[in-house]
């Protein structure tokens, strides 16, 4: 399986279709997402989903979920398991040869620091104040002292916490139906409502509002790649282990990334505000 990936990276022109493949792939992706729909190396629910225990396999002693899309949804899955078997595991592999893992955690703590927005506005619209207003107090201390966001010294020296929050978990948590499930390009385990949520939060990205969309977009899809592969890297056994010991590995993630959603709503009730 890994045979054509360690072909491509012997050569210098190997490294040039790689690095060009994902940038067209994201390209071409973001005008039917939305500006900020991460892949799942950014979406925390769809980590969650990765990484969740593969020897479970799914409906054991779990709930049942209809997936009236799979005709769609599983062939994207493959399709995105394809693109990371070729491409975006092989960047990430020699990006973590020139990069050491805390220079890596560095750049996912400043990727993770500029999005603040989204979290900050969806804290506010489930009414958590305490919470919204510790998401600005993390962005200006994190932002100065911890040198635009590379260190995380709000946590570390202030035990300010981060609430990650989104869209989608503001529609769940008023209980709103988000639909069925859709597997998404490049990554992303979705619902409808929570792919309704990414565009939402897409829209309350600044520049989107004060920069020309050309340059928008191609900022963006710029760090999208980036993310993508910082946090990669920081997994480089991700899928590997999961396949090993799943009978059904779309089953697996679907299962996981809908119990997750699940979780973190029951979170947000239960959190004293």
């Amino acid at each position: 399986m890994r045979s054509g990936a360690r072909q491509i990276l012997r050569t210098d022109r190997g490294w040039t279709a790689l690095v060009s493949s994902m940038v067209v792939l994201v390209w071409f992706a973001n005008p039917a997402m939305s500006a900020d729909v991460a892949p799942l190396s950014m979406n925390p629910a769809a980590q969650s989903a990765a990484n969740a225990n593969p020897q479970t396999p799914p409906g054991e002693n779990n709930q049942v979920y209809g997936d009236p899309l799979s005709g769609f949804n599983e062939p994207m899955f493959t399709f995105n398991l394809k693109v990371d078997e070729w491409v975006l595991r092989p960047v990430a592999k020699g990006y973590s040869v020139i990069a050491p893992q805390p220079v890596r955690e560095s750049v996912g703590r400043f990727f993770n620091n500029v999005r603040v927005i989204p979290r900050f506005a969806n804290n506010l619209f489930q009414l958590k104040l305490a919470e919204a207003g510790g998401e600005v107090a993390r962005f200006g201390i994190n932002t100065t002292l911890g040198v635009v966001g590379f260190f995380d010294p709000a946590d570390n020296w202030f035990g300010l916490k981060e609430h990650p929050n989104d869209f989608g978990l503001t529609i769940r948590y008023y209980n709103i139906p988000t639909g069925p499930y859709v597997m998404l390009p490049f990554f992303v385990p979705s619902t409808v409502g929570d792919t309704v949520g990414l565009v939402a939060d897409g829209a309350m990205n600044p520049m989107s509002y004060l920069l020309p969309w050309w340059i928008t977009l191609s900022a963006d899809t710029g760090q999208r790649v980036m993310e993508a592969v910082n946090y990669r890297s920081l997994h480089m056994n991700q899928f590997e282990e999961a396949d090993r010991y799943a009978v059904d590995l779309y089953g697996a993630v679907q299962d996981a990334y809908l119990q997750t959603r699940t979780h973190e709503v029951k979170k947000l009730h239960e959190e004293q505000w």
